[in-house]
C-alpha cells in the first residue's frame, strides 16, 4: 500500500487518495516537532492557555465544514459530527482554563526539620498519538489540548478512513496560530508506526483502539521503554435492576447502543436485566429498536447511518451470524437491507451466553445483547464476567443503592447511573482489564506524560 483512498460508507464513492510517507519523511516530520516543543515549553502555562481558547474559537467557526467531512468520511450522523465538535471546543476551553492550577508546583516539605520541597510537572517532549476513527476530531483532540497544556508536542497517526479530518484539524490548528511544527500529521504503514515509536525524541505514545492493537502497540513501547496511555475496546455492560424504571432504562439503552452508528468504545452493549423486568424491559426495548429510522447519515430525520466502511460491516455480520449459529435469538434486526451503503440495522439479541461474540467480544455496531439475570446480586456479577472494563450502566430508582454498587463492585473505570452520556471533559475517561490503562480528561490527562519532578531545598 503506497496511497490512502478515503471513501463515503453511505454511498461507497471515493472521496481522496494520500500518499504513504516515507519513514525519513515522517522522521522528519517527528524532528521538527521536537523543535517547536524546545520553544513551546518556555512558555507558561498561563501563556499557552490562549493558543488553546484560540482553537476552540475557530474549529466552532468550522463547525459545519467539520461535521460534513466527518459524516462523508465515517457515516456517522451530521448532527453528531456538529456535537463533537462543540465537544472538542470544550475540551480545548477546559483545558485552556484548569491547566495553569492543575499543572502548577506544589510546595512540599521533606526530612525531618520539614525543609522546602518543590514538585513541579515539567513536559517530556514529542507525544505520539495513535487514533482510531469512530471520532475523527475528539480522539485526537483530547490528546492534544491535554498535552499541548503540559508543554509537549504532538505528532497523529490518524486511522486512513478518516485522513482528512486528521489533516483538515492541523490546518485549522494553524489558521488558530499554533506553531506550525508542534502538531504534526504522518501517513504511514504499521511497520513504519512500530519504528516511529522507538525514536529517541518519542517520550510517549498513546493509543486508542482495540484490545489487539493495544497489546501490539503497548510492547513495542514497553521495549523502548516508552510509557503508553491505551484507551481500548469494551462490551460495556448496562444493568437493568428489580426496581428500575422501564421507561428511563428504555430511553437510555437505545441511546447508549445507537449512538455513534454503535461505534463508540464506553456505548451500552450488554443489557443484564433482573428476571423480575425482563419481560417488561425486553418488550419496550424492542419496540422503539424496531422503530429506529435507518438512511442518509446527512438527513436530520434519520437516526441510524452506516457503518465506517465495508470491513466494519462484514465484521459485524460475521458477530452476529456467529452468535445466532451459537443459539443466541434475534428478536429485531439481524439481516442487512439490499442497496448500497454499509448499513446494519438496530439489532437486538437474545439468549446471549459465553463463548458467543455478543457476550464475550465487543460488537462495535447498532447490536445489543440482552441478557436474563436471577435477581440483582446475579446481574452485578453478569456485568463484571468480561475481560473489558471500560464503562458501565445501573438503572435503579435507589439511588444510594445505585452509588454503592458503582463505587464498590463494578469493575470499570466509568460508571452511568440511570443515563448515558461517552465523555465530559471535568470527568476522568478511561477503563482497567482490556479496556487498558491511564486517564484521559478532567485534568488527569495532563499529568500522564510529563516528569513529575521533585526539587530539595535545604
Amino acid at each position: 500500500m503506497s496511497t490512502i483512498t478515503t471513501r463515503n460508507p453511505a454511498t461507497g464513492e471515493t472521496i481522496e487518495t494520500y500518499p504513504l510517507m516515507s519513514e525519513q519523511e515522517a522522521v522528519s516530520r517527528l524532528e521538527a516537532a521536537h523543535a517547536a516543543f524546545l520553544d513551546w515549553r518556555r512558555l507558561s502555562h498561563a501563556e499557552r492557555a490562549p493558543y488553546l481558547t484560540k482553537i476552540a474559537e475557530v474549529l466552532r467557526a468550522h463547525t459545519d465544514e467539520l461535521a460534513e467531512l466527518m459524516t462523508r468520511e465515517t457515516g456517522k450522523l451530521l448532527r453528531d459530527g456538529k456535537l463533537e465538535v462543540e465537544i472538542c471546543a470544550a475540551i480545548f476551553e477546559y483545558t485552556a482554563q484548569h491547566g495553569p492550577d492543575v499543572l502548577a508546583d506544589e510546595e512540599r516539605t521533606h526530612g525531618r526539620n520539614g525543609s522546602r520541597g518543590v514538585v513541579t510537572y515539567q513536559p517530556l517532549g514529542v507525544i505520539y498519538s495513535i487514533q482510531p476513527w469512530n471520532f475523527p476530531l475528539y480522539q485526537p483532540v483530547r490528546v492534544l489540548a491535554a498535552n499541548l497544556m503540559a508543554g509537549n508536542a504532538c505528532v497523529l497517526k490518524h486511522a486512513t478512513i478518516c485522513t482528512g479530518s486528521g489533516l483538515r484539524l492541523r490546518e485549522l490548528c494553524i489558521e488558530a496560530g499554533l506553531p506550525e511544527d508542534l502538531f504534526q500529521v504522518i501517513l504511514i504503514d504499521h511497520d513504519t508506526s512500530d519504528r516511529l515509536i522507538e525514536h529517541p525524541h518519542v517520550r510517549g505514545v498513546t493509543l486508542t483502539g482495540s484490545d489487539g492493537a493495544g497489546r501490539h502497540v503497548g510492547s513495542v513501547a514497553s521495549k523502548a521503554l516508552k510509557k503508553t496511555v491505551l484507551e481500548l475496546g469494551s462490551n460495556d455492560a448496562y444493568m437493568v435492576l428489580e426496581d428500575a424504571d422501564i421507561e428511563t432504562a428504555v430511553k437510555y439503552s437505545v441511546m447508549g447502543r445507537l449512538y455513534n452508528n454503535g461505534e463508540t468504545c464506553v456505548s451500552a452493549k450488554r443489557f443484564i436485566v433482573a428476571d423480575k423486568v425482563h419481560d417488561s424491559f425486553v418488550a419496550a426495548f424492542v419496540e422503539q429498536m424496531k422503530a429506529i429510522r435507518m438512511g442518509d447519515p446527512m438527513d436530520d430525520d434519520v437516526q441510524l447511518g452506516p457503518l465506517s466502511s465495508d470491513d466494519q460491516f462484514e465484521t459485524v455480520k460475521e458477530q452476529v451470524e456467529t452468535s445466532v449459529a451459537k443459539g443466541a435469538k434475534v428478536l429485531c434486526g439481524g439481516a442487512a437491507p439490499e442497496g448500497t451503503g454499509a448499513y446494519y440495522p438496530a439489532t437486538v439479541l437474545a439468549e446471549v451466553a459465553p463463548g458467543m461474540p455478543a457476550y464475550d467480544d465487543e460488537i462495535f455496531g447498532p447490536v445489543a445483547s440482552v441478557i436474563r439475570a436471577k435477581d440483582d446480586e446475579d446481574a452485578m456479577r453478569l456485568a463484571n464476567d468480561s475481560r473489558y472494563g471500560l464503562g458501565g450502566g445501573i438503572f435503579c430508582t435507589d439511588e444510594d443503592h445505585a452509588l454503592k454498587l458503582a463505587r464498590d463492585h463494578f469493575d470499570t473505570g466509568m460508571v452511568r447511573i440511570n443515563s448515558f452520556g461517552a465523555a465530559d471533559p471535568n470527568m476522568p475517561f478511561g477503563g482497567v482489564k482490556d479496556s487498558g490503562y491511564g486517564r484521559e480528561h478532567g485534568g488527569f490527562g495532563m499529568k500522564e506524560f510529563v516528569n513529575t519532578k521533585a526539587i530539595f531545598l535545604p
